[in-house]
């Protein structure tokens, strides 16, 4: 369906003082706070975990040496989207318009459309890390008490009992990160790097993280997380977490949260010969995705 006059009758009338209502700011690549960007050129990406071997044992004198076997555990994939979106403008609806270049106006909107849609995706990942049908590699969903390893055990990257955003429950969470294990049992040595946040915690994580003694209390002791240098990168609001309570720590894991990008954003413009109507489209493709949920620990709140 192409825009036509009638749904521009006022721009078509001497008398008109201004356009509003599409030049608003935007939120714009959030995602890039979170996710490490790399190009693709296949349909899909997979990437596969993989153990090393255990603690080693003490060998007797006399004795033979024992042999361990490395294996793969899991695959993550990530499947590319195509995201796309059009509009068409009539002839007569261009050619009528007093005020306004009305193609650069919607193209500017499609832009925003486009962008607004990258975000929503980038946030999903965060809004579904508690949700026991949306699952990684490992068969689980991003933050679980029970991810599993390939020895038997299972680790967590997320408390056992769900916490609201304070001091307590951000020292539990750090010291939890530094005390995660590998697919073998072997810890790792892990730090938390960022908080990433709703817009609703961000004046509660700016006191625990700024204040130079501990936050909310008559003590005069120091702001140990501020002291010890812990979380070097802060914290970032994300507009698009739709928990108001939940929170989630980053940490250096070296293959985390992932952006594929398969195809840039691009735009394309052509006339239809019978109608005359100008037709604008953009289009992208791209996933959003973790692979070893060691990236991060969550807690969903109270």
């Amino acid at each position: 369906m192409a825009i036509s006059r009638a749904q521009l009758a006022k721009e078509l009338e001497p008398g008109l003082n201004a356009l509003f209502g599409m030049e608003y700011g935007r939120y714009e690549n959030q995602h890039s706070e979170i996710y490490t960007t790399e190009s693709s050129d296949r349909a899909f990406e997979e990437e596969v975990m993989l153990s090393g071997f255990g603690a080693a044992p003490v060998k007797q004198e006399g004795s033979g040496v024992s042999f361990d076997d490395a294996n793969e555990s899991f695959t993550a994939r990530y499947n590319h989207e195509t995201i796309a979106l059009a509009f068409a403008i009539t002839e007569e609806a261009v050619e009528d318009n007093l005020y306004d270049r009305i193609s650069a106006r919607y193209t500017r909107a499609l832009a925003r459309s486009m962008a607004h849609t990258k975000q929503v995706k980038a946030a999903a990942v965060l809004n579904n890390a508690f949700d026991s049908s949306v699952t990684g590699g490992d068969g689980k969903e991003l933050c679980a008490t029970d991810h599993p390893l390939i020895t038997g055990g299972t680790f967590a990257n997320e408390p056992s009992v769900a916490a609201d955003l304070n001091e307590t429950s951000l020292e539990d969470a750090l010291i939890s990160i530094a005390g995660f294990v590998d697919e073998r049992g072997l810890k790792v040595a892990l730090r938390g790097t960022k908080m990433i946040i709703p817009r609703q915690l961000q004046f509660t994580a700016d006191r625990l993280m700024s204040s130079v003694l501990r936050s909310g209390t008559s003590d005069n002791d120091v702001n140990a997380i501020k002291s010890m240098g812990m979380l070097p990168q802060g914290y970032t609001v994300n507009d698009f977490l739709t928990d108001s309570d939940a929170f989630f720590i980053m940490t250096d894991t070296p293959r985390g949260f992932l952006h594929f990008e398969r195809t840039p954003l691009s735009t394309n413009m052509e006339a239809d010969f019978d109608t005359g109507n100008m037709r604008y489209k953009a289009r992208e493709r791209y996933s959003f995705g973790f692979s070893d949920p060691r990236c991060v620990f969550g807690s969903p709140g109270a």
